[in-house]
């Protein structure tokens, strides 16, 4: 839980889906490349590190995950920036599911800080956004992708 809620970011989103579900598009990284990273090295397991990558824009980051609770929620610490990222499961009426994340822990100050609470915001704001359109719909927006079409070496080459 985060410790200094002004240095805590935090994005929600009703996902009309059971928890189960919504648990597990955030574990298995099969589906979670349908909305946010395009390749993860392994399933999300207590105690155990995996890497993330956007091979769209040649990134990868080092994720290990501190707590899984089934159903309920999934606390992972990532290497870059070096920060702890809750992501938590409410059950909700008709079958749905309340996520929260929470990304706290920065370590930047002043105007850093902001833009780095500025970007958090917005990157788990787009996950959420394409969470709800892909487990919803079955729809693959490719926000990720888009976010940023100038640092894409897919549509750049």
């Amino acid at each position: 839980m985060a410790k200094n809620n002004s240095k805590c970011v935090e994005a929600q989103m009703l996902i009309r889906r059971p928890p189960a579900a919504v648990f597990e598009a955030f574990v298995n990284p099969e589906i979670t490349r349908n909305f946010w990273f395009t390749r993860g090295s392994g399933k999300l397991e207590p105690g155990k590190s995996v890497t993330w990558e956007w091979e769209m824009y040649n990134l990868s980051t080092t994720v290990f995950v501190e707590e899984i609770s089934e159903n309920e929620k999934i606390s992972i610490r990532w290497d870059s920036p070096p920060t702890t990222v809750d992501f938590e499961f409410t059950p909700f009426e008709d079958n749905a599911t309340y996520v929260v994340i929470k990304n706290y822990g920065f370590k930047e100050k002043g105007d850093e800080l902001l833009n780095t609470i500025k970007d958090s915001t917005g990157g788990f704001t787009t996950v959420l956004d394409g969470l709800k359109a892909y487990l919803e719909y079955g729809i693959h927006l490719n926000l990720i992708g888009d976010k940023f079409p100038e640092k894409n070496v897919r549509y750049n080459r």
